[in-house]
């Protein structure tokens, strides 16, 4: 079966070179190729001897995943559906903004960790992504948009996407070492060249994978949190049971030690009657005050069934400003493509379901 070279990083596909006999630079050209140029067809890479092209024909392939649809929203955003096998799908979203191009990248086919609040947690879990997979999606992405026009700025764009954020269907850190190779393509000079800055990691509070990130490829972080106290983390982020704030916000401080940024930003998605008490966010001020952070407020997205409504405007500006006077940067995320199902929280893709024993082998291997 011919190799997928979407699988390599540069270091992997140069070993995978040399085992077919040849030298370390013809990966280099070949991963040019691929990643920067967006070629797939061997036989259009014009500056590799006609031997190495054709052995290449025979031995491998760079196929990303197929997309069953696209679809645009009347902001620009766009989500594609992309195929990862019999009755599974995943969702892919970029968002333009004008000073960068944002593509929100899956990790998993579902979701094991149960986020009461998210339409993928809802559905279940069936697989990680495979490298290919994921930074598939970066592909497809970032040179299909190539040469259109930006809407918001008007402006063709050579380099679409900017900034990429592991924030799509998934938990990144429960997929740790395919999602920490695709990271290493996504920041490769002879790739995408992307900045440790411009990617950022989001996880629900994985800490011992959080460790292992930090040494292995230190990006942004990003943590769901969602609560301010662990009696109501427990109930809507379920993980916490496993890893209560106390553990987390440990982590947090560990991971700043090698982060490229000087703070992590805390995720809050907003429910209703909830979370989003004055209360909820003094304690949210205490709890933060021994990790530098910033705050994305996130105002609740509904879905079918989902058992929560978006919070009230006041109820929101009066948590934010508790937070901004206790000297804490806050942002309000700016509710994109929720007319095509692509807003924080309403990926869901199809799923066939195999999460029966997942939480325990998340667990166990965390352990």
């Amino acid at each position: 079966m011919p190799q997928n070279l979407l699988d390599f990083d540069l270091e992997g596909l140069t070993a995978w070179f040399t085992e077919l006999g040849e030298k370390p630079f013809r990966a280099r050209q070949v991963f040019h190729w691929v990643h920067q140029a967006g070629v797939a067809d061997f036989a259009q890479m014009t500056d590799i001897a006609k031997s190495l092209r054709e052995k290449l024909q025979q031995h491998a392939t760079v196929t990303p995943p197929a997309v069953n649809f696209a679809h645009t929203s009347a902001d620009g955003t766009r989500k594609w559906l992309f195929d990862v096998g019999v009755a599974n799908g995943i969702e892919t979203v970029f968002i333009p903004e004008e000073d960068r191009g944002t593509l929100c990248v899956s990790s998993q086919v579902g979701c094991a960790l149960e986020c009461t609040f998210c339409s993928t947690g809802r559905q279940g879990f069936n697989r990680n992504l495979t490298v290919a997979e994921i930074i598939g999606q970066l592909w497809v992405a970032h040179h299909g948009l190539r040469g259109e026009v930006n809407r918001t700025t008007g402006e063709i764009s050579d380099r679409p996407v900017t900034n990429v954020v592991m924030m799509g269907m998934g938990e990144p850190l429960a997929n740790l070492e395919n999602v920490v190779t695709a990271l290493d393509i996504m920041l490769d000079d002879h790739a995408y060249g992307l900045s440790r800055r411009r990617v950022t990691v989001s996880t629900s509070g994985l800490v011992p994978a959080m460790d292992r990130l930090a040494e292995r490829c230190p990006v942004a972080l990003a943590v769901s949190l969602h609560a301010p106290n662990d009696a109501l983390r427990d109930q809507i982020v379920p993980i916490n049971k496993k890893y209560p704030l106390t553990e987390l916000m440990a982590a947090c401080r560990r991971y700043l030690v090698h982060a490229p940024r000087d703070f992590i930003t805390f995720e809050y998605v907003m429910l209703a009657g909830v979370n989003d008490s004055a209360e909820h966010a003094r304690q949210l001020v205490e709890l933060a005050r021994a990790v530098p952070c910033k705050f994305n407020l996130i105002p609740f997205n509904p879905f079918p069934d989902s058992g929560y409504e978006k919070p009230r405007a006041e109820a929101m500006r009066i948590f934010r400003e508790i937070l901004q006077d206790a000297g804490y940067v806050v942002t309000t995320r700016k509710t994109r493509g929720d007319d095509i199902d692509a807003a924080c929280g309403q990926l869901a893709g199809k799923v066939a379901d195999k999460s029966g024993r997942v939480m325990k082998r998340i667990h166990k291997e965390a352990a």
